[in-house]
């Protein structure tokens, strides 16, 4: 099946009658079984890695069929879901590390994901590295026979880095190291990463899957090799996603494809014109071809998607401030990824220790489903109030 009929079909087979066009909400904690043998079957096949239910957290069925849905997309072998984003990026580092591990990680990749990895993870022996994102093959020189996971995200969080993964992914493999990818930015629709090598791809679903800006949700997909490690350690952590984020996060990514492709002819449009603003320095956004990673964009994604930056000339807070605070259609907001548009200023001066973010005031942009007509009306009219104060 193409992406488009996968997100219409997938995950949407009842386990009991009626049959209807979405999977029922079963909310529970016990499971009834008819018989010992009933129960004693049910749990050897959950042995043999069945997608059986024994318990409340264990395989219901709107985890099941978002879980499998969401590997399909991505192009991986099985997902475990998680109550968020950074609950699922978690999941897949204490999936590969043990104490004495060494791990790689992007400096320009999600903030809160780096202070669990410098703040958590380094309290039980494993050493954290962070790396230029756009090393490519060089990594090869920060390997250590320790190593045990590379992680990393494509484009990267507010300056939008994109990285070659797949020169990453063979040097990684050959050192015996696992690579993790943050693939919120693309999602599984514009860019599958395990074709590129990678063996874990961790899913913010809250963002573009879920789509409605009213669920907290994360999946982690493995590839075949990966996923009893991934298993395990969801297991033993005892994280799941509740039926009715499962629910609200399966009915949003029915509509992925349109959305993406809107996403991305939206915020190519607005990108353009912002490139023409007297106020901005440069608009980071892979997509466009004056973008540094608009190379490897072009050669590893089939999409961009509705996230972007525009470092912005030399300006006062209280400029910002008039730009940013009234704006009519852009919300003020650190998440992004729903139907509507956002604004947020990045502040990363802390965030970066490898390459430390030297230029300008840098301000994120999430461009939604409104007509882009409004949203440049919007933007030019900040621009305006910047200009003036």
């Amino acid at each position: 099946m193409k992406k488009d009929t996968q997100l219409a079909h997938l995950g949407r087979v009842a386990v009991n009658d009626p049959k209807t066009v979405s999977v029922p909400l079963h909310r529970a904690s016990t499971v009834l079984f008819n018989s010992l043998a009933e129960m004693d079957a049910t749990q050897a096949a959950w042995n043999a890695d069945e997608q059986v239910t024994t318990y409340g957290v264990f395989n219901m069925p709107q985890e099941v069929a978002l879980a499998n849905a969401v590997a399909e997309i991505e192009g991986g072998y099985r997902a475990a879901t998680f109550p968020s984003g950074l609950a699922a990026i978690a999941g897949a580092l204490l999936a590969c590390v043990k104490s004495g591990d060494h791990v790689l990680m992007t400096d320009s990749g999600y903030a809160p994901g780096r202070l669990f990895a410098e703040n958590f993870l380094s309290r039980f022996n494993v050493t954290i590295e962070f790396y230029d994102p756009l090393i490519g093959a060089g990594i090869e020189a920060l390997m250590k026979p320790n190593t045990r996971a590379v992680y990393t995200e494509s484009p990267g969080s507010h300056t939008f880095e994109v990285q070659d993964i797949p020169a990453i992914a063979n040097i990684a493999h050959a050192h015996g190291a696992l690579v993790i990818m943050d693939n919120a930015w693309a999602t599984g629709y514009f860019f599958n990463a395990f074709v590129h090598g990678v063996d874990m791809v961790v899913q913010p679903a809250t963002k573009y899957y879920a789509a409605h800006s009213d669920v907290l949700i994360g999946l982690v997909v493995a590839s075949k090799e990966a996923w009893p490690m991934l298993k395990n350690a969801a297991l033993s952590l005892g994280q799941r996603a509740s039926p009715d984020d499962c629910f609200l996060a399966l009915r949003g990514m029915r509509t992925l494809g349109v959305r993406m492709k809107q996403h991305e002819a939206s915020a190519l449009a607005v990108a353009q014109w912002l490139e023409n603003q007297p106020q901005v320095q440069r608009v980071l956004y892979p997509a466009l071809p004056r973008d540094p990673g608009y190379a490897l964009w072009k050669r590893d994604f089939t999409g961009a998607s509705g996230l972007l930056s525009v470092e912005l000339k030399p300006c006062s807070k209280p400029q910002l401030a008039a730009m940013i605070d009234h704006y009519t259609y852009f919300g003020l907001g650190y998440s992004w990824g729903g139907f509507e548009s956002l604004v947020a200023p990045a502040y990363i001066g802390n965030a970066r220790t490898v390459q430390p973010w030297r230029g300008g005031t840098l301000v994120r942009y999430h461009i939604g489903l409104e007509d882009t007509d409004d949203l440049i009306r919007d933007l030019e009219a900040g621009f305006a109030r910047l200009a003036s104060t």
